[in-house]
């Protein structure tokens, strides 16, 4: 059955080459993840604030390095694009942006990020999301980015806030937490032009 529109982004456009590394404010880079980076994983993984707004847990090097190589094979599927967040020699792992749900079609993606313990505080997962938000919109053409996050997290809130991610409401327990169902904050970015 033929298509009434043409994709925002067709398909083969991301995968066509190898994910990008992004530069951020000349000390941070994101980069594709390394199953060198499962320790890494795993240690942030055991922090109370992680655990308390995400839905599983790394027990173990092996599982997270699946958890990698999922995010790895996202880029190649065309279905989601994680990176890792790390200090400009790539070695310190700081956090993780990615971009999932993606639509093709439709130009759309949501973002998600955590951010290492030792990084909190110092502007790390902003500049991260901002950076994302950019190649995102200005470079592999997508339209529209939402971000979610629980209406209990003031953090991700500033975050949404200061990369320009307009609230456009909330959704109604809309997401299981191990604590029960949480009230999310939908927030989006919107190709302009």
């Amino acid at each position: 059955m033929p298509s009434l529109t043409t994709a925002v982004i067709p398909p083969g456009t991301l995968n066509a080459s190898v994910q990008p590394t992004l530069p951020v404010d000349g000390d941070l880079l994101l980069r594709p993840w390394s199953p060198s980076d499962a320790a890494a994983v795993v240690r942030v993984f055991q922090d109370p604030a992680i655990q308390h707004w995400h839905l599983r847990r790394a027990d173990s090097e092996d599982e997270a390095r699946e958890w990698i190589e999922q995010w790895r094979r996202g880029w190649e599927n065309e279905t989601a694009c994680h990176w890792a967040v790390v200090d400009r020699g790539g070695d310190t792992l700081l956090g993780r942006v990615a971009l999932h749900s993606v639509i093709m079609a439709g130009g759309q993606a949501e973002i998600a990020y955590w951010t290492a313990p030792r990084a909190r505080g110092k502007g790390v997962c902003s500049r991260a999301v901002a950076r994302v938000t950019n190649w995102a919109l200005e470079h592999a053409g997508f339209h529209r980015l939402e971000l979610g996050h629980s209406t209990a997290n003031p953090a991700s809130c500033r975050i949404a806030e200061k990369t320009g991610y307009s609230l456009e409401g909330v959704r109604r327990r809309a997401l299981l937490h191990a604590d029960g169902w949480h009230d999310m904050h939908l927030h989006a970015r919107v190709r302009e032009g």
